[in-house]
């Protein structure tokens, strides 16, 4: 009898199937791929990862708690802003050479400068404060203990890290530590709730106390620090490669430069939004759906989360704030001594040796202690968050429209310009923060 040919092989053979080994090796080629794209981001990954800070997670978890899922469009109808406003920071720390602050005082008034500056070293103070000690509370919830010692024992081994560790390998450490944040992702597979709920994300509402959350929300999602970091890291990732310059001298080198930096920013602001979008998810299945609707704190979402949703869920709730403030909290003190030392003409950089950079290393090592001390004293922390969100809210708008004119500026870009898509999306974000800004205010007097 005759044999049946069979489609892609010899007469009356039977194709072989895969084999276990066939496919894991498959599986990990692609795992290899995924980990090898995740290693060429830079600081834009670690700019938006940075943004989900222990404060940030408590607006979030706040609004989760209070509304469900009904903020949820907001990290949808951010990511563009935030994304657009962070390419245009990155764009002028690669065109100019320097940072935000740094082109402030070449360019503009010292009027502009340091009124810029010191409202961004008072939130950032803030911030810092809140962060350090939503660490050490969560620590104390997973282990006992004094939480105000850990809080110190946090900020000094970040202080030490950032000063002895080379810039390069700190760089990659705070990278690959952005990986912690995907704990919320996998809470929301650990909570049970129902997937077509989610639908109620569409449809905002325009009561006093949503429109109250929504600024909030904006504040911290838009935020100046990450301006300052960004531009800055920008400088610092081009200084370390050995053939890159400033694109203003170096024009020529604009779609090498650009391109990979364009899809760092927005890889980094999508994963920013994920993570808000999955911790709002979080809080709002659980807390919101038992009626928990008073959170005030992110140590204090994780704890409510204990008994509703069990210990894996606390568990992973806790660990993330922990892993977000180590993230955070060099973030912040960083963008604070890159500004201030910028405007004093002081030298900067964590690509420094401490002897170096002596004034930038104290500006950063002082306001991280200051953060700490805060937590020592009488200062309620969600008033320290409120102001901080005010502060924020206020002097985003001007360094926004500052930076906007800058990329208008020759002086500043040479023969570079920003393109236009850029422009709108930029010009837009600053619109939406200031009426942001102005609801900050409005809440604030009511």
């Amino acid at each position: 009898m005759a044999t049946k040919p069979v489609p892609g092989g010899t007469p009356g053979t039977i194709p072989a199937r895969p084999s276990s080994h066939s496919k894991r090796r498959t599986r990990s080629g692609s795992s290899s791929r995924v980990l090898g794209l995740f290693g060429k981001l830079g600081p834009g990954i670690v700019t938006g990862a940075s943004d989900d800070d222990p404060s940030g997670i408590a607006t979030y978890s706040q609004v989760g708690a209070q509304f469900g899922f009904a903020m949820l469009w907001t990290m949808i109808f951010s990511y563009p802003l935030m994304a657009g406003i962070q390419e245009i920071s990155a764009w002028i720390g690669r065109v100019t050479g320097m940072g935000i602050a740094g082109n402030i005082r070449r360019h503009y008034s010292v009027w502009v400068l340091y009124p810029i500056v010191a409202l961004l070293l008072a939130a950032n103070i803030f911030n810092l404060g809140a962060d350090i000690g939503a660490m050490g509370s969560s620590l104390r919830l997973l282990v006992g203990g004094p939480a105000h010692l850990y809080a110190v024992a946090f900020a000094v081994t970040t202080v030490i890290a950032i000063v002895l560790i080379p810039y390069p390998q700190y760089a990659r450490l705070l990278k690959w530590a952005t990986l912690v944040l995907f704990a919320y992702v996998a809470n929301a597979f650990v909570v049970r709730f129902r997937w077509a709920t989610l639908t109620a994300t569409l449809v905002p509402n325009l009561s006093s106390s949503y429109l109250t959350a929504l600024t909030a929300v904006f504040g911290t999602t838009i935020s100046p620090y990450l301006f300052f970091w960004q531009a800055s890291q920008e400088v610092e990732e081009q200084k370390a490669a050995p053939k890159e310059r400033p694109l203003k001298v170096a024009p020529e080198q604009e779609t090498a430069q650009l391109q990979p930096m364009r899809t760092d920013t927005y890889v980094g602001m999508a994963f920013s939004n994920l993570i808000a979008f999955f911790i709002i998810l979080d809080t709002g299945a659980v807390l919101h759906t038992h009626h928990v609707t008073d959170i005030q704190t992110a140590s204090q979402a994780a704890e409510a989360l204990r008994p509703l949703a069990g210990e894996l869920a606390f568990l992973l709730f806790s660990l993330g704030i922990i892993g977000t403030g180590l993230l955070a909290v060099p973030v912040l003190a960083g963008s604070a001594a890159y500004a201030l030392a910028e405007a004093l003409k002081w030298p900067i950089g964590l690509n420094r040796k401490l002897h170096k950079a002596k004034g930038f290393y104290a500006i950063l090592g002082i306001a991280t202690l200051i953060g700490v001390a805060l937590n020592f004293t009488s200062i309620d922390p969600m008033k320290a968050l409120f102001w901080s969100a005010i502060i924020n809210g206020v002097v985003a708008v001007p360094i926004m429209v500052v930076m906007m004119l800058m990329t208008a500026n020759p002086k500043v870009t040479g023969t570079l310009t920003l393109p236009l898509p850029q422009k709108v999306v930029g010009w837009i974000s600053t619109i939406v923060m200031l009426a942001v800004a102005v609801g900050m205010i409005a809440t604030w007097k009511n």
